[in-house]
């Protein structure tokens, strides 16, 4: 896994490697040059500098760049220098390389390749007027532009933005932050890569990567059967929120993650319409009243009983007997439990200390809606802050939370794993669906994985298949059927 750090944590990491005896002229120096390293570089090239280190950084590049035989001009949004920046400024002055600050009527055409030093990790807020030309201009030159340590706009700590430059390529120095995949990140970075300047980082958080996903996946043995793998009930449906092809794309991811028995249980009154797309999983029928599921106990413990992991809330509704369920089968069941949906949505509004409570291994997996309606913290406040809330959020409640978005988080309140795969094109209906089974029957599969293990693994299966079937049927086209189809496809991939 690769690690992944706040400003913060960055910031005070640098201090310490300076006050151990590097000073900041050498770390800039190895900046540029791990930058310099990362493309090949030709024709004739911009530098674009704004007033910190992450402009020190673009001068001591330019230097290089001049050094090694290359055209390169240097442009300054205002002549205001860091103290280690505007050393490198001088040096290019020495050298003849020619320069200019930033006005109106500034035209980047002409330039090949374009490197937005502008602002580093520690921009926030809005962009002043003058930037926000400049970085328009960046971003309609056609040239391929390449951003030092973060896109110039991006909040490096939660990737948020109101209009940033867009890049071909980010080098990421020193470690990869977490505004390199949150919030509107992947919007603006097509290609991230990160390089190495000797800091020493000691705390993070992890990124999931395919061979942390390959140790996972175990080798089924021979002398096994249906059982050794696993009994799974999911729970939902309802005939508002029927949703046959969607609960059957759930069955069948769960099945396609291998458990060995899927039980669908559903509303009586809704069996005859998702039977016809169940083919490998089986029904249970559950008493209903209007359309929604009727709680009774023994029928219930039925639906759980020979199961390793249980999933509802997917199609519930709010207007049965979700809540009762929901209360018995965290009192009374000791497997892992996977609340989903309009689960989420009748927990919020039950006393949440049932969690701490619960008897079994509870995860949840809110969008940020979802978490605002559980935590009662403010949408704009979690979207700036996700991963603290997340944690903040698991921590106190002693559950695992995955936290959905562009890069989906995971966190028992201790630990916090970032799953960066995926696409646009899952932003359809019944992907959360898609998911939800995913994770249930990976945690009913094997004991040998720890829950925390299966749900960001879970996470990464979901992200391949989903890339996979984008490639095949476009983002916009895509619906949570086609991450199904792939998720066979997915797991191949990974084990390789």
């Amino acid at each position: 896994m690769k690690r992944v750090v706040t400003n913060e944590m960055m910031k005070n990491a640098d201090m310490a490697t300076i006050n151990n005896g590097i000073p900041g002229l050498v770390l800039m120096e190895r900046a540029a040059r791990g930058i310099y390293n990362s493309i090949k570089w030709q024709g004739n090239i911009l530098v674009v500098c704004g007033y910190g280190n992450n402009a020190g950084d673009g001068y001591a590049l330019a230097e290089i760049l001049h050094k090694n035989g290359h055209r390169v001009t240097l442009l300054c949004l205002a002549k205001r220098f860091s103290q280690d920046g505007e050393y490198y400024f001088n040096k290019c002055k020495l050298l003849g390389i020619p320069y200019f600050e930033h006005n109106k009527a500034l035209s980047l055409c002409g330039f090949d390749i374009i490197v937005d030093c502008i602002f580093g990790t520690g921009f926030k807020g809005q962009l002043e007027k003058d930037a926000s030309d400049l970085i328009s201009k960046i971003n309609e030159s056609g040239a391929f532009v390449l951003s030092a340590d973060i896109n110039s706009g991006l909040n490096g700590d939660n990737g948020i933005c109101e209009g940033a430059v867009k890049s071909n390529l980010t080098v990421a120095i020193g470690e990869y932050k977490l505004g390199h995949f949150l919030g509107d990140a992947k919007d603006y970075i097509e290609n991230l890569t990160k390089i190495d300047i000797g800091i020493d980082v000691s705390e993070g958080f992890c990124l999931v990567e395919g061979e942390d996903a390959k140790k996972l996946l175990f080798t089924r043995r021979n002398h096994s059967n249906k059982g050794t793998y696993g009994y799974l009930s999911i729970i939902g449906g309802s005939v508002k929120y029927s949703g046959a092809v969607k609960l059957a794309n759930l069955a069948a991811s769960a099945m396609r993650a291998g458990a060995g028995v899927v039980r669908l249980c559903v509303p009586n009154e809704i069996v005859n319409g998702v039977m016809p797309y169940t083919l490998e999983s089986t029904i249970y029928p559950l008493k209903s009243e209007n359309g929604y599921i009727k709680f009774d106990e023994k029928e219930t413990q039925g639906a759980l009983n020979s199961t390793r992991a249980v999933a509802i809330g997917m199609g519930l509704g709010q207007e049965g007997d979700g809540e009762a369920l929901i209360k018995y089968i965290l009192e009374n069941y000791e497997g892992n439990i996977v609340i989903d949906a309009d689960g989420l949505n009748i927990l919020s509004k039950m006393d949440l200390s049932i969690l701490k409570k619960a008897k079994g291994t509870v995860v949840l997996t809110p969008h940020l809606r979802e978490l605002e309606r559980l935590s009662g913290v403010e949408l704009k406040e979690i979207e700036n802050n996700p991963v603290y809330y997340a944690k903040a959020f698991a921590k106190e409640h002693g559950v695992i939370l995955l936290l959905k978005g562009p890069t989906t988080i995971v966190t028992d309140g201790e630990e916090v794993y970032l799953v960066n795969r995926g696409t646009a094109g899952m932003a359809t209906a019944g992907s959360g669906d898609v998911l939800s089974g995913i994770l249930a029957g990976l945690l009913a599969t094997t004991e040998e994985r720890t829950p925390i293990e299966s749900v960001y693994l879970g996470a990464y299966i979901n992200g391949i298949a989903g890339e996979m079937a984008s490639k095949e049927i476009g983002e916009i086209s895509m619906l949570a059927s086609d991450t199904v189809s792939k998720i066979a496809e997915a797991i191949k991939e990974i084990q390789k």
